[in-house]
């Protein structure tokens, strides 16, 4: 979940990283008293996601008006004004660079979640994120996620359960059990409420998988066909979740093998942030008749 708090810490360490010591060239440059009113602008259509998070870092000035003309998960089209800002012009120009990469990196990655849920659309399969994301900006990123309708995987390694290959791997060089067993030791100590999943990377795995009573089965790495047999070898006895070799050009036909989710580590790994620009508007009417510099002889 998104909350304030955390909004309110990524900024604030944003800020520090960018202007430890104030912005030196709007300190010298712009005059203390001058107002600026500038449009957050659309470069290219897409999903918005970050309005809170574009307020919070123009309100580390609390004289500053941020009026947002979008919600997070409402599409747009380029040249679409997404916000405005209006107060000191120092402030918004000290705060202009945060702002814009964390709400371009936000949209980058709501848009191109809203492509995948488009290609697996009618399927009933779920996208999903990964813990591949950047390190501080997590929820952030998984928020954005949800803006493209999509979902969150386990947020965390204290969130659930999930017993990876190389997990297994010491398990069976160390543990004495069968992986069946194994796996029913760890069923037994877990609360009702925590889920259990288990990755497999064959086909011959899951029956022992299935057989410890878990909650998902993800299917690492399958051919389309040995999705569509593991599929039906579950048999509903538990989630499928497909991994591994998912992209624009795989996903749909994933989703039509009939698992019950796709986890997409490209939603926030590799994404792209999408083209908007804060751009000052500008009135004639009030601007200096004299420039604030001195011209050269």
């Amino acid at each position: 979940m998104l909350t304030n708090q955390i909004i309110n810490s990524v900024v604030r360490a944003a800020l520090t990283e960018d202007a430890p010591w104030g912005d030196l060239t709007s300190e010298l440059l712009i005059p203390a008293e001058a107002t600026a009113t500038a449009n957050l602008v659309a470069r290219e259509a897409g999903v918005f996601s970050g309005g809170a998070v574009f307020r919070a870092a123009m309100l580390t000035d609390s004289t500053l008006e941020v009026i947002l003309h979008v919600a997070d998960g409402d599409t747009f089209a380029p040249g679409a004004v997404l916000a405005t800002v209006t107060g000191s012009a120092r402030s918004v120009l000290t705060a202009e660079r945060v702002a814009l990469n964390l709400v371009q990196r936000m949209s980058g990655i709501a848009t191109l979640t809203a492509q995948y849920v488009a290609l697996a659309a009618g399927t009933g399969a779920r996208i999903v994120d990964t813990r591949k994301t950047t390190p501080g900006l997590r929820a952030l990123e998984r928020h954005a996620v949800r803006s493209g309708g999509g979902h969150n995987h386990r947020f965390s390694l204290s969130d659930a359960v999930m017993a990876k290959d190389n997990h297994l791997a010491v398990l069976m060089a160390h543990g004495g059990l069968t992986v069946t067993e194994a796996l029913r030791t760890v069923r037994a100590q877990l609360s009702h409420t925590t889920h259990f999943e288990v990755e497999v990377d064959r086909l011959d795995q899951i029956e022992a998988v299935l057989d410890a009573g878990v909650d998902t089965i993800m299917l690492d790495n399958f051919s389309l066909d040995d999705l569509r047999t593991g599929v039906a070898q579950v048999a509903g006895r538990a989630l499928v979740e497909a991994s591994g070799n998912v992209n624009p050009g795989t996903v749909a036909a994933i989703a039509a093998t009939g698992v019950d989710v796709i986890s997409v580590g490209a939603l926030t790994h590799s994404v792209r942030a999408l083209d908007l620009g804060l751009d000052v508007v500008v009135d004639l009417a009030t601007a200096p008749a004299t420039p604030l510099l001195p011209t050269a002889p």
